[in-house]
């Protein structure tokens, strides 16, 4: 791991026939499906933690979630695009040894509902208020990964007073490309070979230390979620409406991976989320909590401390 706040270079021409077009979108979009040890319907978690598996409803429709412990605050983990509760396996452990842990899956994913209905950042948003109002969950540190940044600070813009703080898992805080190159992109996702589209985008964005069995559990996930749901998910990430210039005034980490394909730096981030440290990853891919688990529950962990939360 490195931190760093050197800009990189920006501006490359993309071929809009390369899988590495689409991967400029997933590496904000996706989320990884690793596999896990407590059998929780199509999901595993780590049974050490102790997980109870609840549901509660949003518009009628049911949000599936797991608990972690006691408490009025807590640490809730929020997936990425087409993946579940599964995503955190290798953190939930070390999590809930000091914290209550809530995961969440998102309506249209996992074991949560998937109603015809718009899958936008507000629905997501209401949606992590309906489960905390379940768990009787008053105030929530938001760890967002990919599609789950935008879910957070969604929800912070609702529901500020219940923020504690964000950390960010390579995941964006502002567009990433323009309307014409976005609709492109979500044009493949709307096409009837949208599986293989996803399958080489997984592809293209695994990092160096993610497992071969990891990568598959990747290119199963891509089943699971139906189409009407992920592609008006892509859709709600590319609303203009969500990428304001707004602050977010509570703690943020965000942790990057170094990435060609869109270049965050210190001081786009810095403009939206004044309180923040930045890192930026070395020698991994989109799925750092997959890719180094230790070393990512460890920076997590050390931000909480940094910051006194849930204390």
């Amino acid at each position: 791991m490195m931190k760093t706040q050197r800009p990189f270079l920006s501006g490359r021409t993309f071929n809009l026939r390369s899988s590495l077009v689409f991967a400029v979108v997933l590496v904000f979009a996706l989320a990884v499906w690793p596999s896990g040890r407590l059998e929780v319907g199509a999901a595993t978690v780590d049974k050490s933690a102790n997980g109870e598996s609840r549901f509660t409803t949003l518009d009628g429709a049911r949000i599936h979630y797991v608990n972690y412990g006691k408490g009025s605050d807590a640490l809730l983990l929020i997936h990425g695009w087409t993946m579940n509760l599964d995503s955190w396996r290798d953190q939930v452990s070390d999590f809930a040894k000091r914290n209550r842990v809530i995961v969440i899956e998102l309506p249209g994913h996992g074991q949560s509902d998937k109603p015809q209905v718009t899958y936008s950042m507000d629905l997501f948003a209401r949606a992590v208020e309906a489960v905390m109002r379940d768990a009787k969950v008053k105030r929530a540190v938001l760890v967002g990964h990919s599609m789950g940044t935008p879910v957070a600070r969604q929800f912070y813009r609702k529901y500020p007073d219940k923020t504690l703080a964000i950390v960010i898992v390579d995941g964006p805080l502002r567009p990433f490309g323009d309307k014409a190159l976005v609709d492109r992109l979500i044009a493949g996702f709307r096409g009837p070979n949208y599986q293989q589209v996803v399958s080489q985008m997984f592809a293209a964005i695994s990092g160096p230390n993610l497992s071969a069995d990891a990568k598959e559990r990747i290119k199963a996930s891509s089943l699971n979620t139906p189409q009407h749901v992920l592609v008006s998910a892509m859709e709600g990430m590319a609303d203009p409406s969500i990428w304001g210039e707004d602050k977010i005034n509570v703690p943020v980490l965000a942790m990057m991976a170094k990435n060609p394909f869109y270049p965050p730096t210190f001081e786009s981030f810095r403009g939206i989320a004044p309180h923040m440290e930045f890192q930026m990853w070395d020698g991994v891919g989109h799925f750092i909590m997959m890719e180094k688990p230790k070393e990512f529950n460890a920076a997590v962990l050390q931000f909480l401390d940094k910051n006194k939360l849930l204390k």
